[in-house]
């Protein structure tokens, strides 16, 4: 349902490009922030790695609001930016990628975490260039040891606070993988939208043409600039239409 209040959480990962790629990390996290405003969602970023250029190596946050999982679930996957980097002193065009993995949050009865798998510890929140903000150790670091699955979070001012949103983000992971082996053991019997694999590039930012595509419900938008300020509602209302088609 639309109007159903969901809790999501949001990663993002600078894939190939360097530099290139961290600064599109940190362009698409700003901008599904400025989208969650604009919807009245709670936008919390609870862990980042932040480099150069404000771009983000890894950037990791929770989304709660009305429809956020219906509206941002056709996000995961690989999103691919071409255009002339700003360290780009040839004019030539570069291509670079960037993950997005959108997970609802899982209840802890759904998924069984065993505390001697876990390995907890804590350190001081940073802050933008990496300096230590909180002279406390608040922030939570959580290694899943038989997944290797690391998570973390320091937006929270408290340790527990952080270790239980840890958890959560640790919980829709696992949940995550699970599903993924479920549709592929049923041999991937699923809609293109929002649970396709992983690793396959969804959409392409090409700045000199000035055109998003997205290569699996074949759709266009232009002025990706707006877009990048917030302006994501079409491309929202493009899934809803074709989810829509797909039922029919």
């Amino acid at each position: 349902m639309q109007g159903e209040i969901q809790k999501i959480i949001l990663e993002i990962r600078a894939g190939a490009g360097g530099d290139e790629a961290a600064i599109f990390a940190g362009e698409l996290a700003r901008m599904y922030q400025k989208y969650a405003t604009i919807r009245g969602w709670k936008f919390n970023v609870e862990d980042f790695n932040a480099e150069t250029f404000d771009g983000y190596k890894s950037f990791v946050a929770t989304v709660e609001g009305a429809g956020a999982y219906n509206d941002l679930k056709q996000e995961s996957g690989v999103h691919r930016v071409q255009r002339v980097p700003k360290t780009e002193r040839q004019g030539r065009i570069h291509t670079s990628t960037i993950s997005v993995l959108v997970m609802p949050e899982v209840k802890p009865t759904e998924v069984e975490i065993k505390d001697g798998d876990l390995d907890v510890s804590f350190f001081r929140s940073s802050g933008p260039g990496g300096q230590n903000v909180n002279k406390v150790e608040t922030a939570v670091r959580i290694v899943h040891k038989p997944s290797g699955i690391v998570v973390s979070s320091q937006s929270g001012r408290s340790q527990f606070g952080n270790r239980e949103t840890a958890m959560s983000m640790l919980r829709a992971k696992l949940y995550d993988i699970k599903q993924q082996e479920e549709m592929a053991k049923l041999g991937a019997l699923r809609t293109v939208i929002g649970t396709g694999d992983r690793s396959e590039k969804i959409r392409t930012y090409n700045f000199p043409d000035d055109r998003i595509t997205d290569h699996r419900i074949g759709k266009k938008w232009h002025n990706i600039e707006k877009v990048l300020e917030g302006g994501f509602q079409p491309i929202v209302d493009a899934f809803r239409e074709y989810e829509k088609q797909d039922k029919r």
